[in-house]
């Protein structure tokens, strides 16, 4: 059993850096996305609502959150803990940047330079599946999940439609950084309806460079 799913596949190049938004593609694949949904929603410029619990120092986010303290975000918080205050505050996003710590090794480096031992509930793949709930739970219908890491599940396939996927290749014996852009689809909205719904956005998909 398997799906075919109809979704835009881009490869290029690029050298590699642990702050994943300074690679030029990587950070032109995020600002295009951001000023699609911009664009689709009739939102004026820079009022979208775009959360980032894994900001480092990426200015892409207008609610950032990075656990490290030299950091320049708006809080400095687990993000689990950071994703439920924003729950429980009703915040809904138009745009989700999901670039986690992308190995259990990544993740150790992260807690261990603001102090914080790793417990072993830390690196299994249960810190990924908090988070994609309560991502899934904060982006609002025809929102968007930007996600990047070593592979291109982003949120999960439940409720949401891959919209692009982006492969970048680093060389060497790097790792390519995967770049997903979903889309947040009604749960009951029917393959036709959501088909109809992509024609609606062609305007905006102007916006995206190819």
């Amino acid at each position: 059993m398997y799906e075919v799913f109809n979704t835009e596949f881009r490869h290029c190049f690029a050298m590699p850096n642990s702050n994943t938004m300074t690679i030029k593609p990587i950070k032109e694949f995020t600002e295009n996305w951001i000023n699609f949904v911009t664009c689709k929603n009739n939102l004026p410029l820079g009022k979208a609502v775009i959360v980032d619990p894994f900001a480092k120092d990426c200015k892409l986010g207008t609610i950032t959150n990075d656990l490290n303290t030299e950091c320049d975000t708006d809080y400095h918080m687990r993000a689990e803990d950071f994703l439920d205050k924003l729950i429980d505050e009703g915040i809904e996003a138009d745009v989700v940047i999901y670039d986690p710590p992308y190995s259990p090794r990544q993740i150790s480096e992260c807690y261990k330079a603001v102090g914080i031992q790793t417990t072993q509930q830390d690196t299994q793949a249960s810190f990924y599946t908090k988070i994609k709930q309560r991502i899934r739970e904060i982006v609002k219908v025809d929102g968007y999940v930007l996600s990047f890491g070593w592979n291109s599940m982003g949120v999960g396939k439940e409720g949401f439609r891959y919209e692009e996927i982006m492969l970048v290749t680093h060389g060497g014996a790097h790792n390519d950084t995967i770049c997903v852009a979903q889309r947040r689809i009604p749960q009951l909205l029917s393959d036709m309806d959501s088909d109809d719904k992509l024609l609606e956005d062609e305007e905006c998909q102007l916006t995206l460079s190819i």
